[in-house]
């Protein structure tokens, strides 16, 4: 249905995207009603999950159950991700902006998880907390997106609305490294903020759904 190139950026200005047009206060609003709402719902979703990995973490996924992450969100402020634990602890983390995902490190109950989305599903406490929303631009890890807002053109846009537990390049892309990469995923995020709506997010709601039926996630 989308085909976002990462030619879309090349013939507009980063003056042009930062400039681009945001959903209205009558929106914003709206969404955060539903926002709560739906987060509120899943939060016994959340701690029945979480009760279950208590149970096989420590046979298939030694260590912590969640852990947090710095992340980049509204308006460039750091805030901290929650998420299910899927990989395994290192002293020192070396992935730089633009490396591959360190697949190695992922452990088996990791690769379900991430499949299937569910390590994501903590966040629902982020958009409690009014640091997220369910859908909107994925937050990056602040380090890494220090350098996309230098090296990637209309980067830093994408942090004029809420960041997102899933998002359009989310379940139109997927996930993405490297520079042709992430300049797709933000040419989707721009498309999104564009066209933002509710519709437009039930839409997206319904594509995470068949992602995570398809367990495509990565």
């Amino acid at each position: 249905m989308f085909d976002f190139q990462e030619d879309i950026l090349d013939v507009t200005t980063r003056s042009v995207l930062e400039d681009v047009h945001l959903p209205s206060r009558q929106m914003h609003w709206s969404k955060r009603v539903f926002d709560i709402a739906l987060s509120a719902l899943l939060l016994p979703v959340l701690a029945t999950i979480a009760a279950g990995l208590l149970v096989f973490n420590p046979l298939f996924n030694r260590g912590s159950l969640m852990h947090r992450q710095l992340r980049m969100g509204y308006a460039g402020q750091p805030f901290m991700a929650y998420k299910f634990r899927s990989m395994r602890h290192v002293v020192t983390q070396t992935r730089g902006a633009f490396d591959r995902l360190e697949e190695d490190r992922i452990s088996k109950l990791g690769a379900l998880l991430r499949k299937c989305r569910i390590d994501e599903l903590p966040q629902i406490l982020n958009v409690l907390r009014g640091e997220m929303s369910l859908i909107g631009p994925r937050p990056d890890l602040f380090d890494h997106a220090l350098a996309y807002q230098q090296q990637v053109p209309g980067y830093a846009a994408r942090h004029q609305v809420m960041p997102g537990i899933s998002g359009l390049a989310q379940t139109e892309i997927g996930y993405v490294d490297g520079m042709k990469g992430i300049r797709r995923k933000v040419a989707a995020d721009h498309y999104y903020i564009a066209h933002a709506s509710l519709r437009f997010d039930l839409w997206i709601a319904w594509r995470t759904l068949c992602v995570i039926a398809r367990r495509k996630g990565r």
